[in-house]
């Protein structure tokens, strides 16, 4: 039996994913007592000091695992994980290099590819240099924040479109951006659980939203989008996805829960037309959420799931 634990469960935060981090959190909450372990929730503010008095005086103490339910800026790229390895609480998924490395779209795919991981062509340039010199890379092509998550900020752009978006006051995500080719296709998912940088990928979902492309709204809005799993590609694109998943889980050394997603061009012969895009080392836990229904494709429940990823923490050094 395993021993019950004082839980923390950071959830909120700042960024532009807040709201979902809330649900994920709630449902994380939820799971843990019902495994029967202590419960801190914590809504995390951007507030240091704040947020070290709740770790270590709220309900009697340090707990013995931080469950990290953050999305995006300052839950996912490393920071809130250099504040617990500062403080020596073990946490959920991935450790600081990872996360960092993963919320940088360029330097994800800077570093998977030097594992022979195929990505989709692009390039960073400034809100500058469009103005200057317009866009390194005919439409349609995909426009990006280059360090945001939940598809916050992305636009696909087909020939005829609006090529003024990132010189618009409407842009909010930094002077960088990164521009990308558009694979046409399918957009298929996999959501991994992995341990020392060892990943076992669960299934490869695809998606299919009910019109335009996978966004936001597409992502946590009931209805908006199918879910079809296993996803009813041909076998050997069905394995190329898991292994193109381990392999990039692998590169980054990532912890616990991830999930990768791939464009699938099937005009290209075999494997050919298989794209990563990005590697998301804080899943959603939400009911729409891909890494839950996966496990639940393997017969893993939800709580199951959660119990996995408390035992199964990076631990500061």
């Amino acid at each position: 039996m395993t021993a019950k634990k004082h839980v923390a469960v950071l959830m909120g935060g700042w960024s532009a994913e807040r709201e979902v981090s809330l649900v994920s959190g709630a449902a994380v909450c939820k799971a843990i007592e019902e495994l029967g372990h202590r419960l801190t929730a914590i809504d995390v503010q951007r507030d240091t000091i704040g947020i070290l008095q709740a770790l270590t005086m709220q309900a009697g103490g340090k707990p013995d695992v931080v469950f990290n339910a953050l999305h995006g800026r300052g839950g996912e790229d490393g920071c809130i994980q250099g504040l617990l390895e500062f403080i020596g609480i073990p946490y959920t998924h991935s450790g600081v290099m990872a996360s960092a490395a993963a919320m940088d779209k360029p330097l994800t795919k800077r570093i998977v590819g030097t594992y022979g991981v195929r990505c989709a062509e692009g390039a960073v340039v400034t809100r500058d240099d469009i103005v200057k010199n317009g866009y390194p890379l005919p439409p349609p092509f995909v426009i990006k924040p280059t360090n945001e998550g939940s598809s916050v900020g992305v636009k696909v752009i087909q020939k005829g479109d609006n090529l003024d978006i990132v010189e618009e006051d409407s842009w909010i995500y930094g002077e960088c951006v990164l521009i990308e080719k558009y694979i046409p296709g399918h957009e298929l998912t996999v959501a991994l659980l992995g341990n020392k940088g060892q990943a076992r990928a669960l299934a490869v979902t695809e998606l299919r939203p009910h019109q335009g492309f996978y966004d936001y709204t597409a992502k946590y809005t009931d209805g908006k989008t199918d879910h079809l799993l296993p996803a009813p590609v041909p076998a050997d694109v069905y394995d190329a996805s898991l292994r193109m998943a381990e392999t990039a889980y692998t590169a980054l050394n990532c912890q616990g829960a991830a999930r990768i997603d791939i464009r699938w061009d099937d005009s290209l012969p075999g494997t050919k037309g298989l794209y990563f895009l990005e590697l998301n080392t804080q899943p959603g836990l939400t009911p729409l959420s891909l890494v839950p229904e996966q496990a639940a494709y393997l017969h893993m429940s939800f709580s199951e799931l959660i119990a996995w990823m408390l035992e199964h923490p990076t631990c500061p050094a």
